[in-house]
C-alpha cells in the first residue's frame, strides 16, 4: 500500500512564542492569547479570499506558536484594511487589524522585505506628509508615493508596469477631479512641532 504523505507537526516551543507574543500584545494592545479559534473573524474577513490560507485566526495562531519569519511576511499583515470586522465578530474583542499594523511596523524595523511594496510605499508617505504639514495634502500624498512606485519599477526594468501605473492614475485623476474629489492646494494645521516632537518620542521609546 502506498503511504500517504503526513502534514508536518507544529511544535511550540515556549522559550520561542512567548516573547514574540508577549511583544505583538504589548504593542498592538490585543489579547492573542485569549483567542480560541473560532474563525469568526476569518469567516467575515473581506480579504481573505486574497491572503490564501492566512486569515485573521491563522496569523494569531502563528504569533502563539512563535514563527516569528511568518508572522511578519505573509499576505495578511500586507493586505489588511482594517475594517475591524474580525472585532466586531470575535468574541474576545481581538482587533486583528491592530496586530497586522503592529507586525508592519516590526518588519520595517527589521528591515524585513515588505510582501506588498506599494502598501509600505503608501504608510511610509501618509506618514511623512502627516508629520510635515499636520495634516494630507492629496497632491504631495499621491506625487512622492507615485514617485517611489515608479523608481522602484524602474531599478527591476519594468517598463511595462511604469507606463500601465501612469495610465492607470491619470484616469483616476481625471475622474476624481470631475467629481472635485482631488484637491492640489496646500493645507497645514497648528501643532506640527508638538506632533513631531511625540512621534520622535515614540521611535526613542521603541529603540530603547
Amino acid at each position: 500500500m502506498e503511504q500517504t504523505a503526513k502534514a508536518p507537526v507544529l511544535e511550540f516551543k515556549p522559550e520561542i512564542a512567548n516573547p514574540l507574543v508577549q511583544e505583538v500584545m504589548e504593542r498592538s494592545g490585543q489579547p492573542l492569547v485569549a483567542c480560541y479559534q473560532c474563525r469568526r473573524c476569518a469567516a467575515g474577513c473581506p480579504v481573505g479570499e486574497e491572503t490564501g490560507y492566512i486569515t485573521p485566526d491563522r496569523l494569531i495562531r502563528i504569533i502563539n506558536l512563535g514563527d516569528r519569519e511568518k508572522a511578519l511576511s505573509n499576505a495578511l499583515v500586507w493586505q489588511c484594511v482594517s475594517c475591524y470586522t474580525c472585532g466586531t465578530r470575535c468574541p474576545n474583542e481581538i482587533m486583528t487589524g491592530r496586530i497586522t499594523e503592529t507586525l508592519k511596523k516590526m518588519a520595517k524595523e527589521t528591515h524585513v522585505e515588505p510582501l506588498k511594496p506599494k502598501v509600505a510605499f503608501f504608510h511610509d508617505t501618509f506618514v511623512k506628509s502627516g508629520l510635515r504639514w499636520g495634516r494630507l495634502n492629496e497632491g504631495e500624498f499621491v506625487s512622492f508615493y507615485e514617485l517611489k512606485n515608479f523608481f522602484k519599477d524602474l531599478s527591476r526594468f519594468k517598463f511595462k508596469a511604469i507606463y500601465e501605473e501612469i495610465v492607470s492614475q491619470i484616469k483616476l485623476a481625471l475622474s476624481m477631479m470631475g467629481r472635485k474629489r482631488l484637491h492640489f492646494g496646500v493645507q497645514s494645521s497648528k501643532g506640527r512641532k508638538e506632533l513631531n516632537r511625540l512621534f520622535k518620542k515614540s521611535k526613542a521609546k521603541k529603540q530603547a
